[in-house]
Formats: structure tokens, sequence, C-alpha cells
């Protein structure tokens, strides 16, 4: 009996510091990573390949996706895929402020990203000017793998994101959205034709 006593002992020494915070922190973590739902914002050609994502040949569902949330008051995360147009900005900002924090965002495709081929007065030059990216996913239309790569991606921030920080989260994406609505807008941007 002393000698479990002893190695209860040894065990509690050899452990370090903050032990049980730092396991909470990653269970949380676990549990977040694992419970992506995401909402329903296909926008164009790029849509197609996100609904293909959820078929049994890709199988989001392997990594806790498996249903696309209809309303935005039960999602978390939200695909942009394909072309924002400037009538399309309001609803795309009113969906991302209806979903409760923490919310991430993937922008999916070349003109979800920067605009694409589309330099012109009716679409947006990237969804970054209306809603703060997570990750970011080129191509046009990136396949179902890449998507598949980019929730990947997005698990492994979520999962090492302390809980405790979601303040500064929410404050850095405050600072970061804050900025791209002071930059100087696409049709201002004069580039290589001035």
């Amino acid at each position: 009996m002393a000698e479990i006593g002893g190695r209860r002992e040894q065990m509690e020494n050899d452990l370090p510091n903050g032990f049980a915070i730092t396991s909470m922190e990653r269970l949380v973590g676990l549990a977040r990573k694992a419970s992506v739902w995401p909402v329903t914002m296909g926008l164009a050609c790029c849509a197609i390949e996100m609904m293909s994502a959820g078929t049994p040949r890709y199988d989001i569902s392997r990594f806790g996706m498996e249903v696309f949330r209809a309303s935005p008051r039960h999602a978390d995360l939200m695909i942009v895929s394909g072309r924002v147009a400037h009538k399309m900005a309001p609803i795309i900002r009113n969906v991302y402020d209806s979903m409760p924090e923490p919310k991430w965002v993937i922008s999916m495709g070349a003109c979800a990203s920067t605009g694409g081929m589309f330099n012109n007065y009716a679409v947006i030059q990237g969804c970054d000017h209306v809603v703060p990216v997570d990750v970011y996913l080129p191509g046009c239309p990136p396949r179902p793998e890449a998507l598949i790569n980019a929730i990947l991606v997005l698990h492994d921030q979520i999962h090492y994101q302390e809980p405790l920080t979601e303040k500064r989260r929410r404050e850095v994406a405050r600072l970061a959205e804050q900025a791209a609505l002071e930059a100087t807008p696409t049709h201002m941007q004069k580039g290589l034709l001035a």
C-alpha cells in the first residue's frame, strides 16, 4: 500500500503546474473542432463543389459536419463559396452577424477570395471586405478535397486556440474589419492603368 502512495506522490511531482487547465483547454478545443456546423452559403459555381463535399464520396461527416444548417443561429462556420456581388454583401453580413460566437469563415474559390476574373463594379474584390476570413481556399473552382483540407486547417486553428482568449480574438477581428473598411475601395484603385 505504501508503494502505491509513493508512486502517486512521484506522479504528482512529475506533472507540470497548470495540468488541469491545459487539459481543459485541449478538451474544449477538441469538442469545438469536432462539432463545427456550416451554414448554407452557396453563391456561384463553387457551391456545387461545396455540396459535393457532403456526398458519400468525400464525406465531410467524418469531421462532424454532416449537416449544412439552413439557419445561421445553428451554425458556427460560414463557407463563402463563389463571387460576392454588391447586392449580396449586406445579406452575407447579416447572416454572419446572426451566427453565435465563436464563429469562423472559409473563403472558398478565387472569386470569394479576390474577386477572381470579375474585376468590375458589380463584384466585391474579396469577401474579407464584408466578413473577417479565417482560411482562404484558392482555386476556380476548388475541388472537394481542397475544401476538406481547408476544413482541416481550420480544425487545427480551432483546436489550438485557447478559449480564454476569445475576447482577444473578437478584438483582432474587429480591428481587421475596421482596417478593411478604411482601405481604398476597388473602384478608386488605379493600378497599372493610371
